[in-house]
């Protein structure tokens, strides 16, 4: 069974209340945060060792509760609180990104993310930089400074915590730690008129990162080990935090099978749009914003005209707001490339945003869903959706004036399969960081995807750090194609995609099969 609740029987009698796991709940996500430890999060191996006996406690007091009489949304809050216990749990025993991963050390960051929390294993003293505005007032100066006076004791931590041999984890997390030196520098130029403790704060950050990234420098060549988790770890992963119905192979085929259907569906696209123009990319930046604009617009009314998606007056402005700048071509990457030849195809990927303007503004009723979920247990949702989208629009009709276009979108489905296989192969450790960014670069069409670009770096580093990521735009996609499926199915003649959308995102940014569950009252298995 994939979601195989605890102490819980549909017959059985209930024990416990729907309050007693939102009290559990509130008092899980306090614990779930580690105490401090000389002006930092505490990760030291003797404070885990206790946190671990402690989080089994919790565990048997959600095990405890038996939620089988209760209605199908406080059902699926429960199999959610387990997921993120689960989670934890597998942070414990297997990721230890403290012991591991580098990169678990950087604090500022610098960009927004496009989902409901960060991408990837990330500690708990982030300083988001992005939500300052500047110049700075007196009170975001002092918070600032605040955030950054952590940055010198976590690196010192860091030193005694990171015990682990993973050779790629390790080089590549060096890597992103040298780009929060670089941050910090933009930082402090962008900051040389304000007071003396926000300069100090910088200053010493910098200087514990830098000697931070030299120690890591220096370790390196002992560090030979692998860095993927092996298939079953990552099985258990997907089925018991994730809430995939599925294991290791099983993506790896589901992978195969989209990116032969990607390659597939671009050459007969291209076969069928033979002696159509090519497509051209926009040649400066006054048509790059022209076009972009205008294309936003056009999207915004076929969904409208279409009657397809429940509008939403923060959808406008939330895409116009990812419009971004004028690439020059020597400097473009996979994206960069597709969105300056055809901007619709990435902006129907922007689907994240609508998603991050929802919870915003209509904030789940449930406290278990209000908030992105911890250990990335929403990213089949989040990443499905968004990758889905690009499909179901090509199929809705949005480029019937522009059959070129279509090639653009099947390209960008045959990346996503091809990172994310690389991904499963990286974790079963039959490839290592190199070869994976080999297989994506070989079969991403038309060589959009090349090995110098930072992007390829980022996506396999992200991935390896982050188990079940870089499948989860094909997983998901899947996952969600299947509820379709299943929900127009027991609707009949009241489906529509405008209901499908609807009942979707009024579910919140919780896993597919979670969702499935509560639409369609049938449990997953």
């Amino acid at each position: 069974m994939m979601i195989a609740q605890a102490q819980a029987s549909d017959e059985g009698t209930a024990s416990g209340s729907y309050q007693d796991l939102l009290s559990l709940f509130t008092q899980w996500r306090a614990f779930e945060v580690p105490p401090n430890r000389d002006g930092a999060p505490d990760y030291t191996a003797a404070t885990f060792a206790r946190r671990q006996v402690q989080l089994k406690e919790y565990q048997q007091r959600l095990a405890a509760i038996s939620p089988g009489s209760w209605p199908v949304d406080q059902q699926v809050d429960y199999e959610i609180v387990r997921a993120e216990m689960n989670g934890m749990d597998f942070n414990l025993r297997v990721l230890q990104p403290w012991v591991r991963d580098p990169a678990w050390y950087k604090i500022l960051w610098t960009e927004q993310s496009d989902t409901p929390a960060h991408e990837g294993p990330t500690n708990h003293a982030a300083v988001e930089l992005w939500t300052y505005s500047f110049p700075l007032s007196k009170q975001a100066e002092a918070g600032l400074a605040r955030g950054l006076a952590v940055i010198p004791p976590l690196c010192e931590q860091a030193r005694g915590n990171l015990t682990g041999n993973a050779r790629d984890l390790w080089v590549t997390g060096a890597g992103t730690l040298r780009t929060q030196v670089a941050d910090l520098d933009a930082l402090a130029e962008k900051t040389a008129k304000n007071g003396r403790v926000l300069k100090k704060a910088i200053a010493d950050a910098r200087t514990a990162t830098v000697a931070l990234v030299d120690w890591l420098d220096a370790q390196a060549p002992s560090k030979t080990g692998p860095s993927g988790i092996g298939r079953e770890n990552y099985s258990w992963y997907l089925r018991n935090v994730v809430l995939v119905p599925m294991d290791w192979q099983d993506e790896v085929d589901l992978l195969k099978r989209e990116l032969a259907r990607a390659h597939a569906s671009l050459r007969l696209e291209e076969a069928r749009n033979a002696g159509l123009p090519e497509l051209t990319a926009v040649a400066t930046p006054e048509e790059y914003l022209q076009r972009s604009n205008d294309e936003i617009t056009r999207y915004i009314e076929f969904l409208r005209s279409k009657d397809l998606y429940p509008m939403r007056d923060s959808m406008d402005p939330a895409m116009r707001a990812q419009v971004g700048q004028f690439v020059p071509i020597e400097k473009r990457n996979f994206f960069s490339i597709a969105s300056h030849i055809e901007p619709l195809a990435l902006f129907t990927h922007f689907y994240h945003w609508w998603d991050l303007a929802r919870m915003r503004d209509e904030p789940h009723a449930s406290p278990i869903r209000r908030g992105p979920l911890l250990y990335n247990i929403w990213n089949n949702r989040a990443e499905g959706m968004a990758t889905a989208m690009e499909e179901f629009m090509l199929h809705a009709g949005l480029y019937d004036l522009r059959p070129r276009a279509r090639e653009v979108v099947w390209i960008m489905q045959a990346q996503r399969a091809a990172r994310g296989l690389a991904s499963l192969y990286a974790h079963d450790n039959q490839f290592d960081l190199h070869q994976a960014k080999a297989f994506q670069v070989e079969w991403t069409p038309r060589g959009w995807m090349r090995p110098d670009l930072d992007l390829l770096g980022f996506e396999q580093q992200l991935y390896l750090r982050q188990p079940a990521y870089g499948t989860s735009y094909v997983t998901g996609k899947y996952l969600l194609e299947e509820l379709m499926r299943v929900r127009s199915h027991q609707l009949g003649k009241d489906f529509s995609m405008k209901r499908y959308f609807d009942e979707i995102n009024g579910a919140g940014m919780i896993p597919v099969t979670l969702i499935q569950w509560q639409l369609t009252g049938i449990r997953p298995q």
